[in-house]
């Protein structure tokens, strides 16, 4: 009997810039879902990767003096040298300069036009050179686009069009039904609401950008930055953009095809509830079991922004918390679906708080005071249990109300040694300290179980802690700040 299977996304994220903690919020959840579902038995695979071609790229290309190709593969090891830092461990980085992505978005688009879906035509609009996109003018304030703040000019553009306005009434009905999962609900309402509005027939061509994939049929054009990174979800898998899907085993089962849960920030729902569903109903291939959509970091209050100095990367975060250290604290920051807030000063308090006075502190005294009496671990998994409560929790998305959950347990282990006094059980009531160590270990052990997926490295280190009995000397699973 085959594995449930679990097929997981990130964005790939656009390479024009570095990775900040935005980025790193999204990937960290879905290393979390990873792990979380490869515990639970499932065959798992985890999609990240890079969007790597388009106009920006090549204008910030030539800004540092480099060719396009040799500045996205600096990009790309930035990327993935910020993910390997994080322990976030995905099944496949995939690049859209890649070969094998590049001629399956050209067989991709060679298929869609011969259904009769592309057309040309000639378009006048709003154009954002940040966001890559035609904006309506209800989207513009004070004529500016408010994600970049650019004035923006109506740009023509001869272009190829995609009949999206065909596919505008079965969109709508998936998503109102949930068969096309958008979460929370209140992202779900937001783009019932624009379909409503009106969904038009976009571009998927440029003809003024050469740093793209030509299309197979007009080699003037290149494929819109966007089509091109939707299809990476497919092309990550193996696939060579022909229909019908060929990821099929030889029962005709799709192995990791539809993704369950794809992850991103709310500044691309519109397309990828939109645009991304409609290319796959083109192409007769299902949709995306559920878009779940995160909220952004503010710093201090304000957007980050490289003008002020405010971008928080993943490097910092692990240079000064540690890889575990720093998944924590991204875990923690945003309550589901909504905005957070974070600073230095803030994550350095959460901190030292909660893992440098809370779990950290209690592994240490529990260890040392358990040096004399030598109590182990017992070393039964098949007694270690996820509550429910858990569960639902994982299956809502929710990592920060998950590790709220963890730590009820820790605060109370760490009472629990402040109640009973053990420093002075295990002096004079040796019977006694047994007992309330034995009751502790089995807390502890509960926690580095439930902690494997958020934090995999202190789980190994708690556990080979508890097993042996000992703390290194000098040893300290998270130092104050």
């Amino acid at each position: 009997m085959l594995n449930k299977k679990f097929y997981i996304t990130t964005p790939i994220y656009y390479v024009n810039d570095k990775p900040h903690i935005g980025h790193a919020y999204t990937s960290v959840l879905a290393d979390v879902l990873a792990r979380w579902h490869k515990l639970q038995g499932e065959d798992v695979f985890f999609s990240a990767g890079t969007d790597e071609h388009g106009a920006k790229i090549e204008e910030a290309a030539k800004k540092a003096g480099k060719e396009p190709q040799e500045f996205v593969d600096e990009k790309a090891e930035e990327f993935k040298n910020a993910w390997e830092k994080l322990n976030i461990r995905y099944d496949n980085f995939i690049r859209t300069t890649d070969e094998a992505h590049i001629k399956a978005v050209q067989t991709a688009l060679q298929a869609i036009k011969d259904k009769g879906l592309l057309f040309e035509g000639h378009y006048e609009g709003f154009y954002c050179p940040g966001c890559e996109q035609y904006k309506f003018i209800d989207d513009l304030v004070d004529g500016k686009c408010p994600e970049h703040q650019i004035k923006l000019e109506i740009v023509p553009e001869d272009s190829w069009f995609f009949k999206l306005s065909n596919f505008e009434g079965i969109l709508k009905q998936k998503i109102e039904n949930d068969e096309f999962k958008i979460e929370p609900a209140e992202r779900k309402n937001e783009i019932l609401s624009f379909i409503d509005i009106s969904l038009n027939d976009i571009s998927v061509s440029r003809k003024n950008v050469k740093w793209g994939i030509p299309l197979p049929f007009d080699k003037g054009h290149t494929i819109y930055v966007w089509i091109d990174a939707f299809l990476n979800y497919l092309t990550s898998l193996g696939w060579d953009g022909k229909i019908p899907l060929n990821l099929f085993s030889g029962k005709g089962e799709i192995k990791f095809f539809p993704p369950d849960i794809q992850l991103m920030s709310k500044d691309i729902l519109r397309v990828h509830a939109t645009i991304w569903p409609a290319l796959l109903l083109a192409l007769d291939i299902p949709l995306p079991q559920k878009l779940f959509v995160h909220g952004f970091f503010t710093i201090n209050g304000q957007k980050m922004s490289k003008s002020l100095g405010n971008v928080i990367s993943p490097d910092e975060l692990v240079e000064k918390f540690g890889a575990d250290g720093a998944r924590y604290l991204l875990m923690s920051s945003l309550v589901h679906g909504h905005d957070g807030d974070v600073s230095w000063e803030k994550l350095t308090e959460k901190y030292n708080a909660d893992l440098a006075n809370g779990l950290g502190n209690l592994i240490s005294r529990v260890a040392t005071l358990n040096q004399k009496l030598k109590i182990k671990m017992q070393n039964d998994k098949s007694k270690f249990k996820i509550s429910e409560k858990a569960k639902r929790l994982y299956a809502e998305i929710k990592p920060k109300e998950i590790l709220e959950e963890i730590w009820k347990e820790v605060n109370w282990a760490n009472k629990y040694v402040e109640e009973k006094k053990l420093w002075e059980l295990v002096k004079n009531n040796e019977a006694e300290a047994k007992k309330v160590l034995e009751e502790l270990l089995v807390v502890i052990t509960d926690v580095a179980e439930n902690l494997k997926p958020f934090m995999p490295e202190t789980t190994d280190k708690i556990l080979r802690i508890l097993e042996t009995g000992e703390i290194k000397k000098g040893e300290v699973l998270f130092p104050r700040f």
